[in-house]
């Protein structure tokens, strides 16, 4: 066991983690020169595409040190906030953790944020900075803030390159010489902490674990703490490039288990493995059930491709775990499911692998959050649609998720971040001037205000250079009302939204000069409304498409004409009662873009 080292890698996304880790995979010889891909960990088209790591990657490296051979276990992250509960078990599975900072662009939010993580798990930091190579790297400036956030001495932060490779065998020395190595009870009760799991249409979910007290063999018979479920361990092994089987995995070490599992929700991240006969008294403290944070409505664009989607949706959650959908039906849409998910770049995610893997093409509603609804019944409703909210009479009060959010940018941008953050409602916490040219600020905020377009429009008032990180809070009371947008009268339960009470006015205004643009004019007027409740609070009209009716009356009374007028008048009321109005997709998508 002594000769063991798990460690991780954490950075803010673009900081050159899965580069550099390519560089270790190389020098270790844990791949061969014809294997070798960039970002060989993300096994994904679209994470590649999009430079960020969405599933986490563990691999097992061999490495010589002085004469002694190594087993390092790289536990490979994901970088994004919405999966921050996975990080959060990946960094639980290791001892050690190489801290990556971009030495062109400083510390970022996910950077330290990651890093309390690992610091409170008591993990070893090891700060590399990376990209020493470049025109632009400010060596001494970036080390700088680095010894100021850590308070480690110089010597201790390594330079690297991982697209030149330069640094990287000091990287794995420091590796094997300062994280320590697991310590763990090889006689105890078998306890082993499961961080990830993928799904294999042959073999069904392989979980991966770390085993941190006794040993796991082929053949045991096994049980999850959380879930119950007990199943036989019908292979264990090593994970290099592909699965290594092999009898036993040992205290301290890393693998894989398959045991023919076939419900991705059976197999929880967090949860603890032990054996049926001898089990564990407690399991490793840390887990928790992976709540959605925001809602959206996904719908198919052709109506007879609702089954469709629904198998698809099934085939994605074999993937991913944390995404839950119900069916759900609407007025304006047909029947669609109500998704729920860890946050927004996950909903991006899901959208674009439903198109690339399966071909389906989605409409998705607004995204909203989830709100607890306490009733004057005393009873307290989890409402995740707006039409699920109960009568206003019966409504005591609403509560909101809140989080607390960090961002970092350039001192020059800190008044129009400030502005922006107050005008969604956010309470200013604290600010820190990390350097004279960097400033961190910290803000309370409700969740459902950067659902929205929050982070587009951090990026551009602060020119790119602002990073954004976040963590919910918990909940708090908030005035909200149930904006309704009505079409003669008739209510579109797709267009409802909830909103606080002091922006309701502006957002219903806008909606009705939006679809006044998108809805085509009829034989009728059209009167296109927000309400809250019973109140009217905007109005647009689509006048109607008319006839001349008094063209043939040339000279004589102006009765005949007013009679004319009359008859056709009477024809528009009638239309319009038994009329209806078809809302084009294109509104609904528009109400996302509202500015």
């Amino acid at each position: 066991m002594k000769n063991i080292r798990n460690f991780c890698i954490i950075a803010h996304i673009d900081h050159g983690k899965s580069t550099l880790a390519d560089r270790l995979l190389e020098y270790t010889n844990t791949l061969n020169a014809r294997e070798m891909e960039n970002q060989v960990l993300d096994s994904m088209d679209l994470e590649k595409e999009k430079g960020i790591t969405i599933k986490s990657h563990a691999i097992q490296m061999q490495y010589n040190c002085k004469g002694e051979n190594y087993i390092l276990n790289l536990i490979d992250t994901p970088g994004h906030v919405d999966f921050s509960y996975e990080v959060s078990r990946a960094i639980a599975s290791c001892e050690g953790a190489l801290l990556i900072v971009d030495a062109t662009q400083g510390i970022q939010a996910q950077t330290i944020s990651n890093l309390y993580l690992a610091i409170n798990h008591d993990l070893e930091i090891i700060p590399v900075l990376n990209k020493i190579d470049m025109d632009a790297a400010m060596v001494d400036v970036v080390r700088d803030q680095v010894i100021d956030l850590i308070g480690c001495k110089e010597e201790d932060v390594l330079l690297a390159s991982g697209k030149t490779g330069q640094g990287v065998p000091e990287i794995l020395e420091a590796i094997v010489e300062r994280i320590p190595a697991p310590a763990g009870d090889e006689k105890a009760p078998l306890q082993a902490l499961i961080f990830d799991s993928v799904f294999n249409s042959f073999r069904g979910i392989i979980a991966y674990f770390k085993v941190v007290n006794g040993s796991i063999r082929k053949g045991d018979k096994v049980k999850f703490f959380n879930t119950g479920k007990e199943y036989t361990a019908e292979e264990v092994g090593f994970l290099r490039m592909k699965l290594c089987p092999t009898d036993e995995v040992a205290t301290g070490n890393v693998g894989y288990i398959i045991s023919g599992i076939k419900t991705a929700s059976e197999v929880k991240v967090g949860d603890t493995i032990t054996h049926v006969d001898n089990p564990c008294t407690a399991s490793i403290e840390g887990f928790e059930e992976v709540k959605p944070m925001v809602f959206a409505g996904v719908y198919p664009v052709e109506t007879d491709e609702y089954e469709d989607l629904r198998a698809s949706l099934e085939k994605l959650q074999l993937n991913d775990a944390s995404l839950v959908f119900d069916p759900e039906s609407s007025l304006a849409l047909g029947f669609g499911f109500r998704c729920g998910f860890l946050g927004l770049l996950h909903l991006e995610i899901i959208q674009e692998r439903l198109y690339r893997e399966f071909g389906m093409d989605c409409i998705t509603t607004v995204p909203n959050v989830s709100y607890k609804v306490y009733t004057t019944q005393h009873e307290v409703l989890d409402v995740h649609n707006p039409s699920g909210l109960p009568a206003p009479t019966l409504i005591d009060h609403i509560e909101e998720p809140y989080i607390r959010a960090q961002v970092i940018s350039k001192s020059d941008y800190f008044g129009v971040i400030m502005k922006l953050c107050l005008d969604k409602r956010g309470t200013l916490v604290s600010q820190h001037f990390l350097t004279s040219e960097r400033v961190e600020l910290n803000f309370d905020m409700p969740l459902a205000e950067i659902v929205f377009d929050f982070y587009d429009k951090l990026k551009s008032i602060s020119k790119g250079y602002a990073s954004f990180d976040y963590h919910v809070i918990g909940y708090r009371p908030a005035d909200l009302v149930k904006l309704d947008i009505l079409l003669n009268g008739e209510q579109v339960d797709a267009l409802s939204s909830l909103i606080h009470r002091d922006h309701a006015y502006d957002f219903g205004r806008k909606m009705c000069e939006k679809l006044k643009e998108l809805i085509p004019r009829q034989q009728f007027d059209i009167a296109i409304q927000a309400a809250i409740g019973a109140k009217i609070i905007a109005r647009e009209t689509v006048k109607a498409v008319r006839k001349d009716v008094t063209a043939k009356c040339y000279g004589g009374d102006i009765s005949r004409k007013r009679k004319l007028l009359e008859k056709q008048k009477k024809g528009k009321k009638r239309m319009r009662q038994v009329g209806n109005v078809e809302v084009p997709q294109s509104a609904f998508m528009a109400v996302l873009k509202l500015d």
